[in-house]
This record gives structure tokens, C-alpha cells and sequence, in this order.
């Protein structure tokens, strides 16, 4: 396993014990407005289509359908169970949000293809998704999404980011408290990592930014090439 995700039966248990709000890490509101706002500053709008990596019970996504037109919100996660728990609670509670995201736009995909859906996206978003991937996995990921995302369309993806000069195997403590390593979740890389990793993919890397987010994770900024 790559990660404590990718157990389902642990999910569903986890569920009778806690809310969906807290398995995805908490911080709800402040998280999913970070996401939002930083979406909007690289040009998100509410005719783009946006592909939500990992959205798991929609934290960020709330706060995208009602900004979206409709229609034009989608999320792939790996766990069934997190997709109907958010919609069930924080979607259909609502019925402008409701109306606006049909549950079929939620697809519990493991593999990251998600060329299902039928559309070209504007923006693709993984927050909190490279954190709990190998490299090969996170390779696999982009490759995938060049199939989806438009030429000049934008990927981003917060990662926890170690010095170049760092062995891979040394933990590192962030703020918050939190350890990463390179062998184990949560993982962190050195930017020259996806720099290889994207090599022979029609990516570039724009851009790898302090975002303010509250656990130290940063965030790249991927271009599909045109």
C-alpha cells in the first residue's frame, strides 16, 4: 500500500467512529478555502472545468460547486466510502449544491485515469494526494492526467518538500510537527524529483511555491504543454 487511504475496510470502520470531516485531516473550512482561493488566483473562473484529484469527502469541493457552473465540478478519490460520505452530508443537504453536481461526477477511480468522465479540464487540483504516493505512483498520476487536462491547462499538487542536499532516507519535521520520510507515508521529495519524473511527459514545471499552508505543504505548478 501506498498509503493509509488506500485501505478501504479501514475507512468504512473509521466512518462509524469518526466523521468524514475528520479522517480527511480536519481543518475543513481552512483547507478548503485555501484550496479555493489559490484556484481562483491561478485563473480558475466559473466556466473552467476542474478535475479534483483525491477529493475525498469533498473538503475543497464544497467550496467549488458553488463557485463552479454547474456541471463543471469532478473528483476522482480512491475510496468509495469518503465519496458517498461527502456527498451525502455536505452535497445533498443542499439543493443549490445538489443541483449543480451530479453524484456521477464523483467516480471512485484508483489508477488516476480518468478519461470516463468524457471532457478536456481546464484545471486539475491534488491536494494533500502526493503527500501519500511513491514516485512511480506519482508518476503514473501525471501521466494520466495528460490525457485529460487541455493543452495550456494547469495541474497542481501539494507535496512536502526536503532540501536538495538531504538523503532521501533522513526524516524531516515539519511545522505542525509533522515527519516525513522517503520510504513511507506521508513522503516528501526535493523539487528535482518531479523534474525527473516528468521527463518524456507533456508537462513542464512551472512553479514551486510557499502557498500558507497551515501544515507546511507546498505547491507545484504544472503546465500541459500546448
Amino acid at each position: 500500500m501506498d498509503s493509509k487511504y488506500d485501505d478501504e475496510k479501514d475507512i468504512e470502520q473509521r466512518l462509524k467512529l469518526m466523521t468524514h470531516r475528520q479522517i480527511t485531516g480536519g481543518l475543513w473550512e481552512e483547507i478548503g478555502t485555501l484550496q479555493f482561493e489559490f484556484m481562483k488566483r491561478m485563473g480558475l473562473r466559473p466556466a473552467s472545468l476542474l478535475l479534483d484529484v483525491g477529493c475525498g469527502a469533498l473538503r475543497g469541493g464544497v467550496k467549488f460547486v458553488e463557485y463552479l457552473d454547474g456541471d463543471n465540478y469532478f473528483g476522482i478519490d480512491i475510496s468509495q466510502s469518503l465519496l458517498d460520505a461527502g456527498y451525502a452530508h455536505e452535497i445533498s443537504p443542499r439543493q443549490d449544491l445538489a443541483a449543480k453536481l451530479p453524484q456521477r461526477n464523483l467516480q471512485c477511480i484508483d489508477t488516476f485515469d480518468a478519461v470516463s468522465f468524457g471532457k478536456q479540464f481546464d484545471y486539475a487540483l491534488a491536494q494533500s494526494v502526493f503527500t501519500h504516493l511513491t514516485l512511480n505512483s506519482i508518476r503514473l498520476c501525471l501521466e494520466n492526467l495528460a490525457k485529460v487536462v487541455k493543452p495550456g491547462g494547469k495541474f497542481c499538487a501539494t507535496y512536502f518538500r526536503i532540501p536538495d542536499d538531504q538523503p532521501t532516507g533522513v526524516p524531516q519535521q515539519h511545522q505542525s510537527g509533522i515527519v516525513t520520510c522517503g520510504n513511507k507515508d506521508p513522503y516528501h521529495y526535493r523539487v528535482a524529483d518531479f523534474q525527473y519524473v516528468i521527463r518524456g511527459l507533456p508537462w513542464t514545471l512551472d512553479d514551486e511555491l510557499d502557498w500558507e499552508h497551515p501544515r507546511g505543504q507546498r505547491m507545484l505548478v504544472f503546465s500541459k504543454a500546448a
